[in-house]
């Protein structure tokens, strides 16, 4: 296996949607899981093409998962699975309010994926998932992680995850630190322009806040 490049962006290789805005909604596993869709359908058709959250809100909601609610972005991806897809963000438009499944629109299917899997909570086995292991086997990325939000900074004892995001890379800030590069949807006013690097390698296996406990990510 080569060695891991120093630094991943995959916002630089096309396959990272603009960053969005769920608003005071509960809904960060519909965003990180239709993220990572996007994500995979590019890297696999070239095409980048931005999906419905909507979607999921309004049609996903027979188990785990509630709308606006809140929900499991596993469960998610096992929506957009037995759904054979997902269609467009301009077919079906965000609007932040649970509503009824528009079976029209929830019948047109731009982009899909096959199964997902888990990544086990190793920050060595996890960043293997953000790079190809060849130019044969296409990269498993965005990853979608779930991590405790209100102690993104300071925590690194075990924590309950809480809060949906997307994993878009890694490097190495310019005072050495390693970082994950993480996409939220809370608009672009938040942080770094939607973007938070949240410090990787350290002494936990579960990573800062657990980022590292739940990461998953759609095959195709």
């Amino acid at each position: 296996m080569p060695p891991l490049p120093s630094t991943v962006d995959w916002r630089q290789k096309g396959a990272v949607t603009l960053v969005k805005d769920q608003g005071q909604y509960g809904c960060s596993s519909a965003f990180s899981a239709v993220a990572t869709t996007e994500g995979i359908h590019a890297l696999t058709t070239g095409k980048l093409i931005t999906l419905s959250e909507q979607e999921l809100v309004d049609c996903d909601t027979k188990g785990v998962d509630q709308g606006c609610e809140g929900g499991l972005i596993d469960d998610a991806f096992k929506f957009i699975i037995q759904n054979h897809g997902l269609d467009t963000e301009a077919n079906y438009p965000y609007e932040g309010v649970d509503g009824t499944s528009n079976a029209n629109e929830a019948s047109q299917h731009v982009a899909s994926i096959m199964g997902m899997r888990m990544s086990l909570p190793t920050l060595r086995r996890y960043c293997k998932r953000l790079w190809p292991i060849n130019q044969f086997r296409l990269p498993l990325m965005p990853v979608a992680l779930t991590f405790n939000f209100t102690r993104m900074v300071f925590s690194l004892a075990h924590v309950e995850l809480s809060y949906g995001v997307t994993a878009v890379g890694y490097g190495v800030s310019d005072g050495g630190t390693e970082y994950w590069l993480v996409k939220n949807s809370w608009g672009t006013v938040w942080v770094e322009e939607g973007y938070l690097r949240l410090q990787r390698g350290v002494d936990s296996e579960e990573g800062l806040s657990g980022i590292a406990v739940q990461a998953s990510y759609p095959i195709v």
